[in-house]
């Protein structure tokens, strides 16, 4: 909002409904404040700019209306006497702090801690003026999932239709088939929700997201577990996997799963993308991990040798017969290097995992 439009709707803010003293100071012009509000907002809107006075009261929107419907026609001299006070105004303004406590949290931003931003918004609550649909359709897919899971089918259907249609069409994609059927049905059944009904099941809805308290990790367990047995031993990986299953045969399996090992890449990785992964690494780390493999790791290597060129293929062979007896050690450790290399490029989007098939 720039400052004339901030100032204007400010101007239009301090109106009170039932009367009192003027806020503008008293110019030459003989209007009263909300005359004077009214004259400037219907010269603002006059010249195209747009001003946000949705985000006052119903009160103070419908005293401002109901001025502008009284009002005829002011001669030039009166315009210009409210158009110079109003300037003058905007010159003495230094600083501009908009929208009290949602306005500050916009303000601060990222600046507050989590848990700090979620507490004030909290306090905000449903006292604020903004609209709080604005705040749920800048959330993320995983946090409107499971409000979207847990909350009733007729309040579903609402949020579906304040998201924009590509945001509730992913989302409704990941209902289960007989929920999401049920919500796209209500969708037809929203159009005599009454815009106060609306309003206040956002507010309910913003709250209920802010209540969720801010998680210490940014991935789930899973993804924790299977990051650090990414990089982990075979024997120790193994070992580790045998004892979850012993414990949480579910987590074992979803753990093995978010594994993404040496063994792993025939089943992941496109043929096509081989050339392209050969190039971030080091040749004397690939060549040890090619001849170093043992058992199930053995086919990884003849995939990588037949997914490039019979020339280079031919090289990378060569080189192998040259290593003498090849530690485990080294082995695993140019395989690590392999695994992180494609971990690299796929977490800057320069390649693609092939999803496992659940059987």
């Amino acid at each position: 909002m720039d400052l004339a439009s901030g100032a204007a709707v400010n101007a239009v803010a301090s109106i009170n409904p039932t009367g009192g003293h003027p806020v503008l100071s008293p110019g030459r012009a003989a209007l009263t404040r909300q005359q004077k509000a009214a004259v400037i907002v219907r010269l603002l809107l006059a010249e195209g700019t747009t001003l946000p006075l949705a985000q006052l009261s119903d009160e103070v929107q419908t005293a401002l209306t109901e001025q502008m419907a009284t009002m005829k026609t002011i001669d030039r001299s009166t315009l210009a006497d409210v158009v110079e006070e109003f300037c003058q105004t905007l010159e003495e303004v230094g600083l501009a702090f908009h929208g009290g406590l949602d306005g500050a949290l916009s303000i601060l931003g990222g600046h507050l801690s989590a848990s700090a931003a979620n507490r004030l918004r909290r306090i905000a609550g449903s006292a604020s003026r903004l609209d709080p649909w604005q705040r749920i359709s800048g959330l993320s897919q995983d946090q409107l999932l499971p409000v979207l899971e847990e909350e009733s089918t007729e309040v579903g259907a609402v949020m579906l239709s304040k998201l924009s249609v590509a945001k509730a069409a992913e989302l409704l994609g990941k209902l289960p088939g007989d929920k999401a059927r049920r919500i796209a049905y209500a969708v037809s059944l929203t159009g005599n929700v009454a815009p106060e009904t609306v309003l206040r099941i956002g507010h309910s809805l913003a709250a209920q997201l802010d209540a969720v308290p801010p998680k210490a990790f940014d991935s789930g367990p899973v993804e924790r577990v299977g990051a650090i047995l990414n990089f982990s031993a075979a024997a120790t990986r193994d070992a580790v996997l045998r004892g979850l299953e012993e414990e949480d045969a579910v987590f074992a399996d979803q753990v093995r799963k978010a594994i993404f090992t040496y063994t792993n890449i025939p089943k992941r990785i496109d043929a096509r993308d081989v050339p392209k992964i050969l190039r971030n690494i080091d040749q004397a780390a690939l060549v040890t991990a090619l001849a170093g493999a043992k058992g199930d790791d053995v086919k990884t290597s003849e995939f990588i040798l037949a997914s490039i060129s019979q020339r280079m293929a031919a090289n990378l062979r060569d080189e192998m017969a040259t290593l003498t007896k090849i530690k485990d050690r080294d082995a695993e450790e140019a395989m690590a290097a392999v695994v992180a290399a494609i971990r690299e490029m796929e977490a800057a989007g320069e390649l693609f995992l092939i999803a496992e098939d659940e059987g």
